[in-house]
């Protein structure tokens, strides 16, 4: 008895330890998240008091554009995406309503089948630049090799991009959005537009917790970063940037925006712009009235594998690349959001213990009623102790997590979406779990073998039928 005894009290001791630890993380990045909330809000609320009494809500048809002016640039990274390059270029070049544009889809020698896919959509809007390595290399590589690619087109044919946007081979642009970026250019340095996950009937769960999480980062977070002066990480795709910052970061850098050693380039890009002083926008406005945003649509990892690897390479190059290569730059609002930022891989492990910590509570009340030895034991956790209090709080603040999944969810995509954003949540924390788990272990192989990154692309599909915005 004795000998029980004593194993039950360690268990009873060690699940205390855990509940406190889970908490204690819990608490504080929900505190975290809660502050966003109130921002977000507040926000909301003092435009519909003072902004929206006097002027009317814009749409992308109402913004009138500098008349004849300056191209737009198109940057299209492509290394083993034959099997949707064709379409995306066909659908953009169909829909696009703005009338000065160009295309530069970035491919490699060793690539033929990509290239052949470019070739054949034949439109004389699109310049192929074949990348002078051997693919692949890093995302970031091919966008430089397309940048040197626009330059020569500049000098071969006297004109001067106005902007650079960013897409990706799988993206489905609004038929507005060069409009946008065209107005706001240069009065902002960087333009980044809401990025919206197509829903996966197939794949309800892995896919579809992408939807929650950009129906809560581009509508709540994006937002406030603006708001509060951080700089605005792009997002990679419907982003737009001023030709001319552009080429003072190139300068900068030794002749091409885009460092090729960085798996993120796109989130180091927006910070870069910051830092010189460039203004950046994150724009959510309806093409026309009534309808939808002007955003930029795409699939998602449909597999948990697939998922992994993407947002491990996410968190590789955003919490531990971006530590060694940005630091710790800039004020205040600066620090917190690359704080908020490089917090996803501690939560990641906050969030699994607390999962251990209510699987082992769970099972110390089913011995506490079953196990003689058990019951002359106090509670693990006893009514009115600092714990207890403790545990209140965080089951408080991750309820209101969840609601907040929920409606921003249900606003982008309806209730049967938002219903779905309740389980989806585990199913996004064992993710992102492994995710940090893989994340960690290929920056360590890094370090150690000293070895430059390379593309580890995602498997891209393109929608069947895409709409004629």
């Amino acid at each position: 008895m004795e000998e029980s005894y004593v194993w039950l009290a360690g268990y009873w001791l060690l699940t205390r330890e855990l509940l406190l630890l889970a908490a204690a993380g819990v608490a504080v990045s929900s505190l975290d998240d809660l502050l966003f909330d109130i921002l977000y809000f507040a926000r909301e609320l003092w435009r519909r008091l003072t902004i929206y009494r006097v002027w009317a809500r814009a749409d992308a048809s109402t913004l009138v554009g500098p008349g004849v002016g300056a191209p737009i640039a198109v940057f299209v990274p492509a290394w083993d995406e034959a099997d949707v390059i064709g379409q995306m270029l066909a659908t953009f070049t169909r829909t696009m309503r703005h009338p000065r544009y160009r295309i530069f889809v970035g491919v490699y020698p060793n690539d033929p089948a990509t290239r052949a896919a470019v070739e054949a959509v034949a439109d004389p809007r699109i310049g192929i630049v074949a990348a002078p390595h051997l693919g692949p290399t890093t995302k970031a590589d091919c966008l430089n090799a397309i940048w040197h690619g626009m330059e020569a087109y500049e000098r071969a044919h006297g004109v001067r991009f106005k902007a650079v946007v960013l897409h990706d081979a799988e993206d489905v642009a609004h038929a507005r959005e060069l409009d946008v970026i065209d107005y706001l250019i240069p009065a902002k340095a960087m333009v980044q537009l809401p990025v919206v996950p197509f829903a996966d009937p197939q794949s309800r769960w892995i896919a579809g917790h992408y939807l929650d999480e950009f129906a809560e980062s581009h509508t709540k977070d994006m937002v406030v970063r603006e708001a509060i002066g951080a700089a605005l990480p792009a997002a990679g795709v419907a982003c737009g940037f001023e030709r001319e910052m552009m080429g003072q970061i190139a300068d900068a850098l030794g002749g091409a925006p885009f460092d090729p050693d960085s798996l993120t380039e796109d989130y180091e890009l927006g910070h870069r712009i910051h830092a010189r002083g460039g203004n950046a926008a994150f724009v959510r406005i309806p093409g026309t009235r009534g309808e939808p945003h002007v955003t930029t649509r795409e699939h998602f990892p449909a597999t948990l594998e697939a998922a992994v690897r993407q947002k491990s390479r996410w968190l590789l190059g955003i919490a531990l690349h971006g530590w060694d290569r940005i630091g710790w730059q800039g004020g205040i609002a600066a620090r917190y959001m690359l704080l908020r930022d490089r917090k996803a891989l501690l939560n990641a492990l906050v969030v699994i213990i607390a999962y251990v910590a209510a699987i082992a509570y769970a099972a110390a009340i089913v011995l506490k009623g079953t196990v003689p030895d058990a019951r002359t034991l106090p509670a693990v956790v006893e009514r009115g102790t600092a714990l207890d209090t403790l545990l209140r709080l965080t089951t408080a603040l991750l309820a209101w997590r969840l609601a907040m999944r929920m409606v921003f969810t249900g606003r982008q995509h309806g209730p049967m979406e938002a219903a779905r954003a309740l389980p989806r949540a585990f199913i996004a924390n064992i993710a992102n779990f492994l995710a940090a788990l893989r994340a960690c272990r290929l920056y360590v192989g890094g370090l150690i073998s000293k070895t430059r990154p390379v593309w580890e692309k995602t498997a891209h599909r393109f929608p069947q039928i895409v709409a004629d915005e």
